[in-house]
Protein backbone atom coordinates (compact mmCIF):
# COMPACT_ATOMS: atom_id res chain seq x y z
CA UNK A 1 0.00 0.00 0.00
CA UNK A 2 2.73 2.33 0.74
CA UNK A 3 4.46 1.53 -2.27
CA UNK A 4 1.35 1.98 -4.14
CA UNK A 5 1.25 5.78 -2.67
CA UNK A 6 5.04 6.39 -3.37
CA UNK A 7 4.69 5.53 -7.00
CA UNK A 8 1.53 7.42 -7.28
CA UNK A 9 3.47 11.08 -5.78
CA UNK A 10 6.49 10.00 -8.02
CA UNK A 11 4.21 9.98 -10.91
CA UNK A 12 1.99 13.45 -10.17
CA UNK A 13 5.24 14.99 -9.37
CA UNK A 14 7.13 13.62 -12.95
CA UNK A 15 3.11 15.24 -14.15
CA UNK A 16 3.46 18.33 -13.18
CA UNK A 17 7.36 18.86 -13.94
CA UNK A 18 6.33 18.05 -17.84
CA UNK A 19 2.75 20.40 -17.70
CA UNK A 20 3.80 23.67 -19.31
CA UNK A 21 0.19 24.91 -17.72
CA UNK A 22 1.16 23.15 -14.39
CA UNK A 23 5.00 24.62 -14.40
CA UNK A 24 3.55 28.10 -15.49
CA UNK A 25 1.49 28.64 -12.40
CA UNK A 26 3.83 27.52 -9.86
CA UNK A 27 6.05 29.65 -10.95
CA UNK A 28 4.17 32.59 -11.63
CA UNK A 29 3.02 32.09 -7.56
CA UNK A 30 6.39 31.85 -6.41
CA UNK A 31 7.85 34.67 -8.00
CA UNK A 32 4.84 36.50 -7.33
CA UNK A 33 6.08 35.91 -3.59
CA UNK A 34 9.23 37.73 -4.42
CA UNK A 35 7.75 41.37 -4.54
CA UNK A 36 6.11 41.69 -1.00
CA UNK A 37 9.59 39.90 0.00
CA UNK A 38 11.58 43.08 -1.59
CA UNK A 39 8.94 45.65 0.20
CA UNK A 40 9.98 44.37 3.75
CA UNK A 41 13.02 44.20 2.53
CA UNK A 42 13.15 48.15 1.48
CA UNK A 43 11.72 48.64 4.06
CA UNK A 44 14.30 47.32 6.75
CA UNK A 45 16.45 49.41 3.89
CA UNK A 46 18.92 46.43 2.98
CA UNK A 47 20.93 46.41 0.02
CA UNK A 48 18.61 45.82 -3.17
CA UNK A 49 22.18 44.11 -4.77
CA UNK A 50 22.17 42.33 -0.69
CA UNK A 51 18.65 41.02 -1.91
CA UNK A 52 19.13 39.90 -5.34
CA UNK A 53 22.06 38.15 -4.18
CA UNK A 54 19.84 36.28 -1.47
CA UNK A 55 17.40 34.99 -4.29
CA UNK A 56 20.47 33.53 -6.34
CA UNK A 57 22.39 32.53 -3.01
CA UNK A 58 18.75 30.03 -2.21
CA UNK A 59 19.10 28.85 -5.36
CA UNK A 60 22.87 27.22 -5.20
CA UNK A 61 22.12 26.05 -1.68
CA UNK A 62 19.05 24.35 -2.92
CA UNK A 63 20.43 22.89 -6.27
CA UNK A 64 24.04 22.38 -5.64
CA UNK A 65 24.13 19.49 -2.92
CA UNK A 66 21.12 17.70 -5.47
CA UNK A 67 23.03 18.17 -7.93
CA UNK A 68 26.74 17.45 -6.69
CA UNK A 69 24.73 13.56 -5.43
CA UNK A 70 23.56 13.30 -8.64
CA UNK A 71 27.01 14.31 -10.43
CA UNK A 72 25.59 16.21 -12.64
CA UNK A 73 27.41 19.07 -11.66
CA UNK A 74 29.69 19.43 -15.26
CA UNK A 75 30.50 22.57 -16.54
CA UNK A 76 32.06 22.27 -20.33
CA UNK A 77 32.08 23.86 -22.98
CA UNK A 78 32.28 27.61 -24.54
CA UNK A 79 28.76 27.23 -24.95
CA UNK A 80 28.30 26.72 -21.74
CA UNK A 81 30.36 29.33 -20.21
CA UNK A 82 28.44 32.05 -22.77
CA UNK A 83 24.99 30.67 -21.89
CA UNK A 84 25.72 30.75 -17.88
CA UNK A 85 26.94 34.59 -18.45
CA UNK A 86 24.47 36.35 -20.79
CA UNK A 87 21.68 34.10 -18.94
CA UNK A 88 22.57 35.57 -15.88
CA UNK A 89 22.86 39.12 -17.02
CA UNK A 90 20.02 39.94 -18.67
CA UNK A 91 17.71 37.04 -17.01
CA UNK A 92 18.56 37.65 -12.80
CA UNK A 93 20.99 40.57 -12.44
CA UNK A 94 19.90 43.34 -14.28
CA UNK A 95 15.65 42.73 -14.00
CA UNK A 96 16.85 42.06 -9.98
CA UNK A 97 18.61 45.00 -9.39
CA UNK A 98 16.04 47.04 -11.13
CA UNK A 99 13.63 45.64 -9.40
CA UNK A 100 14.54 45.47 -5.40
CA UNK A 101 15.34 48.98 -6.32
CA UNK A 102 11.89 50.20 -7.84
CA UNK A 103 9.86 48.32 -5.63
CA UNK A 104 10.10 50.63 -2.20
CA UNK A 105 9.40 53.50 -4.40
CA UNK A 106 6.27 51.81 -6.53
CA UNK A 107 5.18 49.65 -4.05
CA UNK A 108 5.20 45.55 -4.44
CA UNK A 109 2.16 45.63 -6.30
CA UNK A 110 2.38 47.92 -9.07
CA UNK A 111 5.89 46.30 -9.54
CA UNK A 112 4.19 43.17 -9.94
CA UNK A 113 2.23 43.88 -12.22
CA UNK A 114 5.39 45.25 -14.57
CA UNK A 115 6.08 42.05 -14.94
CA UNK A 116 2.08 41.46 -16.57
CA UNK A 117 4.10 43.77 -19.42
CA UNK A 118 7.11 40.85 -20.11
CA UNK A 119 4.33 39.15 -22.54
CA UNK A 120 4.03 41.52 -25.10
CA UNK A 121 8.00 42.58 -25.18
CA UNK A 122 8.13 38.53 -25.88
CA UNK A 123 6.53 37.92 -28.25
CA UNK A 124 7.75 40.68 -29.98
CA UNK A 125 11.21 39.60 -30.02
CA UNK A 126 9.27 35.81 -30.84
CA UNK A 127 8.23 37.06 -34.03
CA UNK A 128 11.42 39.23 -34.93
CA UNK A 129 13.83 35.77 -34.62
CA UNK A 130 10.93 33.61 -36.19
CA UNK A 131 10.09 31.27 -32.82
CA UNK A 132 6.77 29.15 -32.32
CA UNK A 133 4.43 32.03 -31.14
CA UNK A 134 0.76 30.84 -30.20
CA UNK A 135 -2.50 30.75 -31.72
CA UNK A 136 -5.48 33.49 -31.82
CA UNK A 137 -6.99 31.86 -28.50
CA UNK A 138 -3.20 32.36 -27.20
CA UNK A 139 -2.80 35.93 -28.16
CA UNK A 140 -6.25 36.87 -26.94
CA UNK A 141 -4.99 35.73 -23.57
CA UNK A 142 -1.68 37.86 -23.96
CA UNK A 143 -4.35 40.97 -25.07
CA UNK A 144 -6.39 40.49 -22.76
CA UNK A 145 -3.60 40.40 -19.96
CA UNK A 146 -1.92 43.42 -21.59
CA UNK A 147 -5.50 45.48 -21.46
CA UNK A 148 -5.67 44.83 -17.42
CA UNK A 149 -1.82 45.99 -17.17
CA UNK A 150 -2.65 48.68 -19.11
CA UNK A 151 -5.52 49.33 -17.00
CA UNK A 152 -3.36 49.18 -13.79
CA UNK A 153 -0.38 51.65 -14.86
CA UNK A 154 -3.10 54.02 -15.94
CA UNK A 155 -4.67 54.22 -12.76
CA UNK A 156 -1.51 53.80 -10.56
CA UNK A 157 0.58 56.44 -12.90
CA UNK A 158 -2.76 59.15 -12.01
CA UNK A 159 -3.06 58.18 -8.00
CA UNK A 160 -1.58 61.75 -5.75
CA UNK A 161 0.76 59.48 -4.49
CA UNK A 162 1.90 58.05 -7.67
CA UNK A 163 5.55 57.66 -7.68
CA UNK A 164 7.90 59.67 -9.54
CA UNK A 165 8.09 59.34 -13.41
CA UNK A 166 11.90 57.69 -12.98
CA UNK A 167 10.65 55.35 -10.66
CA UNK A 168 7.88 54.15 -13.32
CA UNK A 169 9.92 54.06 -16.19
CA UNK A 170 12.48 51.63 -14.80
CA UNK A 171 9.98 49.52 -13.32
CA UNK A 172 8.71 49.76 -17.03
CA UNK A 173 12.76 47.98 -18.02
CA UNK A 174 12.21 44.88 -15.63
CA UNK A 175 9.86 43.74 -18.43
CA UNK A 176 12.16 44.45 -21.38
CA UNK A 177 15.01 42.72 -19.74
CA UNK A 178 13.28 40.17 -19.05
CA UNK A 179 11.80 39.41 -22.32
CA UNK A 180 15.40 39.69 -23.62
CA UNK A 181 16.48 37.03 -21.34
CA UNK A 182 13.40 34.75 -22.02
CA UNK A 183 13.82 34.41 -26.09
CA UNK A 184 17.47 34.35 -25.74
CA UNK A 185 17.37 31.00 -22.79
CA UNK A 186 15.83 29.45 -25.48
CA UNK A 187 18.16 29.98 -28.80
CA UNK A 188 21.15 29.46 -27.09
CA UNK A 189 20.11 26.75 -24.71
CA UNK A 190 23.50 24.15 -24.61
CA UNK A 191 22.90 21.36 -26.14
CA UNK A 192 21.61 18.45 -24.25
CA UNK A 193 22.25 20.71 -21.07
CA UNK A 194 19.35 20.53 -18.08
CA UNK A 195 17.49 22.35 -16.53
CA UNK A 196 18.95 22.31 -12.90
CA UNK A 197 22.88 22.66 -14.12
CA UNK A 198 21.36 25.65 -15.73
CA UNK A 199 19.73 27.26 -12.84
CA UNK A 200 22.16 26.38 -10.95
CA UNK A 201 25.64 28.20 -12.64
CA UNK A 202 23.72 30.89 -14.04
CA UNK A 203 22.41 31.73 -10.65
CA UNK A 204 26.37 31.06 -9.60
CA UNK A 205 27.97 33.88 -11.70
CA UNK A 206 25.00 35.99 -10.87
CA UNK A 207 26.23 35.44 -7.10
CA UNK A 208 29.81 36.12 -7.79
CA UNK A 209 28.62 39.38 -9.55
CA UNK A 210 26.72 40.57 -6.40
CA UNK A 211 29.28 40.13 -4.16
CA UNK A 212 31.60 42.24 -6.17
CA UNK A 213 29.23 44.94 -6.53
CA UNK A 214 28.61 44.91 -2.82
CA UNK A 215 32.41 44.90 -1.80
CA UNK A 216 32.76 48.18 -4.47
CA UNK A 217 29.71 49.56 -2.59
CA UNK A 218 30.01 49.19 0.94
CA UNK A 219 33.96 47.31 0.99
CA UNK A 220 32.15 43.85 2.58
CA UNK A 221 29.00 42.20 2.37
CA UNK A 222 26.81 43.67 4.51
CA UNK A 223 25.11 40.64 6.03
CA UNK A 224 24.22 42.52 9.39
CA UNK A 225 21.62 44.20 7.61
CA UNK A 226 19.27 40.98 7.67
CA UNK A 227 19.48 41.14 11.72
CA UNK A 228 16.60 43.37 11.17
CA UNK A 229 14.14 40.88 9.14
CA UNK A 230 15.82 37.38 9.51
CA UNK A 231 12.59 35.38 9.08
CA UNK A 232 12.34 37.52 5.81
CA UNK A 233 15.44 36.70 4.72
CA UNK A 234 14.91 33.01 4.78
CA UNK A 235 11.93 33.21 3.21
CA UNK A 236 13.19 34.59 0.24
CA UNK A 237 16.14 32.02 0.13
CA UNK A 238 13.33 29.44 0.40
CA UNK A 239 11.60 31.07 -2.09
CA UNK A 240 14.14 31.77 -4.72
CA UNK A 241 15.65 28.08 -4.09
CA UNK A 242 11.80 26.68 -5.05
CA UNK A 243 11.17 29.29 -8.14
CA UNK A 244 14.42 28.60 -10.40
CA UNK A 245 14.24 24.49 -10.71
CA UNK A 246 10.69 25.57 -11.99
CA UNK A 247 11.38 28.36 -14.04
CA UNK A 248 13.82 26.76 -16.36
CA UNK A 249 11.77 23.46 -16.80
CA UNK A 250 9.13 25.97 -17.66
CA UNK A 251 11.29 27.45 -20.23
CA UNK A 252 12.38 23.95 -21.81
CA UNK A 253 8.97 22.64 -21.81
CA UNK A 254 7.01 25.80 -22.69
CA UNK A 255 9.01 28.14 -24.80
CA UNK A 256 9.42 31.50 -24.29
CA UNK A 257 6.18 33.37 -25.04
CA UNK A 258 4.38 30.40 -22.38
CA UNK A 259 6.88 31.43 -19.80
CA UNK A 260 6.85 35.40 -20.14
CA UNK A 261 2.87 34.92 -19.04
CA UNK A 262 3.98 33.90 -15.36
CA UNK A 263 4.02 37.46 -15.03
CA UNK A 264 0.33 37.20 -15.10
CA UNK A 265 0.41 34.86 -12.44
CA UNK A 266 2.89 36.64 -10.46
CA UNK A 267 1.33 40.19 -11.42
CA UNK A 268 -1.76 38.83 -9.44
CA UNK A 269 -0.11 37.16 -6.35
CA UNK A 270 1.56 40.08 -5.39
CA UNK A 271 -0.80 42.80 -5.78
CA UNK A 272 -3.25 40.19 -3.17
CA UNK A 273 -0.21 39.56 -1.43
CA UNK A 274 0.96 43.17 -0.90
CA UNK A 275 -2.79 44.14 -0.29
CA UNK A 276 -3.50 41.42 2.63
CA UNK A 277 0.04 41.28 4.10
CA UNK A 278 1.59 44.76 4.21
CA UNK A 279 -1.75 46.91 3.90
CA UNK A 280 -1.19 48.27 0.35
CA UNK A 281 -3.90 50.11 -1.07
CA UNK A 282 -5.49 50.02 -4.61
CA UNK A 283 -8.03 52.07 -6.35
CA UNK A 284 -10.90 50.05 -7.89
CA UNK A 285 -9.98 50.25 -10.88
CA UNK A 286 -6.95 49.10 -10.33
CA UNK A 287 -8.38 45.70 -8.89
CA UNK A 288 -10.51 45.73 -11.88
CA UNK A 289 -7.51 45.61 -14.11
CA UNK A 290 -5.85 43.00 -11.96
CA UNK A 291 -9.19 41.01 -12.88
CA UNK A 292 -9.13 41.64 -16.54
CA UNK A 293 -5.11 40.50 -15.76
CA UNK A 294 -6.72 37.14 -14.70
CA UNK A 295 -8.90 36.41 -17.30
CA UNK A 296 -6.07 36.71 -19.88
CA UNK A 297 -4.46 33.94 -17.57
CA UNK A 298 -7.38 31.76 -17.85
CA UNK A 299 -7.45 32.58 -21.76
CA UNK A 300 -4.07 31.59 -22.06
CA UNK A 301 -4.00 28.32 -19.69
CA UNK A 302 -7.13 27.07 -21.75
CA UNK A 303 -5.27 28.25 -25.13
CA UNK A 304 -2.41 25.60 -23.45
CA UNK A 305 -4.98 23.28 -22.62
CA UNK A 306 -6.05 22.91 -26.31
CA UNK A 307 -2.46 23.42 -27.86
CA UNK A 308 -1.32 20.32 -25.98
Amino acid sequence: MTTDVSEKNKAAGRSIAANPVALLLVTGFLVGLNFPLGKLAGAAEVSPTLWAALLSLGVCLLLGPILWLKKRLSFSGKQMVRYVVISAIISFIIPNLLLFTVIPHTGSGYAGLMFALSPVFTLTLAGIFRLKTPGFLGMLGIATGLAGAALVSFTRGGEENAPDLIWLIAALLVPMTLACGNIYRTIDWPAGAQPDALAFWSHGFSLLVYAVLLFAEFGSIPLASLAAIPLVALGQLIVGGLTFPVFFRLQQKGGPVLLSQLGYVAAAVSLVAATLLLGESYAMLTWIGAAVIAVGIGITVLAQIREN
